[in-house]
């Protein structure tokens, strides 16, 4: 693999990550709550990593193949994500103070395997992988077809690491004085949820006509 195709990816990738969605909205509410932003990042960066080791293996390709398969997977996820989104809008974010910082075990957990539903049960980033790291494949590279998509899926990873936790921890560091500007933009990321799951859920109702 070449430096020139490495840097395309990441520069493609980079515009992928910078745009908000899903992703950015509970990175947005975890820094709200305080410094439960680095495992809910982190359980962001599973789901990706997830949808990276689908595609190394194969499994994408079988995933792909089986629009039933698919459409149940877009709706198990537009599902959560409306769930999420409602319970936002009825509950906004408030903001912690370095006092009221949550720390338990239950609690850290919990956030990680939220933002694992989120990205891991989103078939647009699996779909997004399965059509975009082949694109950047070298079949005379010495490298086999899954090493290479590991790597590219490494990079795709730090550079959400970077961009998401910056998201996070830049919306708690700029709320922190502004706690009813946090709620608004608590419920705003609510209310993004929503509209990302009602597409996904349109989406699928149109498949199925």
């Amino acid at each position: 693999m070449n430096m020139n195709t490495l840097l395309t990816f990441w520069g493609v990738s980079a515009l992928f990550i910078l745009t908000p969605g899903a992703d950015w909205a509970y990175a947005i509410t975890a820094g709200i709550r305080g410094r439960v932003v680095i495992p809910a990042v982190f359980g962001l960066l599973l789901g990706h990593a997830l949808s990276t080791l689908l595609v190394a293996t194969g499994i994408g390709a079988i995933v792909n193949g089986s629009p039933l398969l698919l459409q149940v997977l877009t709706a198990a996820g537009a599902l959560y994500l409306l769930w999420l989104g409602i319970s936002l809008l009825k509950n906004p974010a408030e903001l912690r103070h370095s006092s009221a910082l949550l720390t338990t075990t239950s609690q850290t957990r919990h956030w990680l395997v939220k933002g694992l539903c989120i990205s891991g049960l989103n078939p647009k980033v699996f779909l997004l992988f399965f059509a975009l790291l082949p694109q950047f494949i070298d079949l005379s590279s010495g490298f086999t077809v899954s090493t290479q998509i590991l790597v590219l899926g490494m990079i795709h990873l730090a550079t959400c690491s970077v961009i998401y936790y910056a998201v996070g921890f830049g919306s708690h560091a700029l709320l922190k004085t502004r706690p009813h500007a946090a709620q608004r933009i608590s419920q705003v990321s609510g209310a993004l949820m929503i509209i990302i799951a009602s597409l996904l859920l349109i989406d699928q109702s149109h498949h199925l006509v």
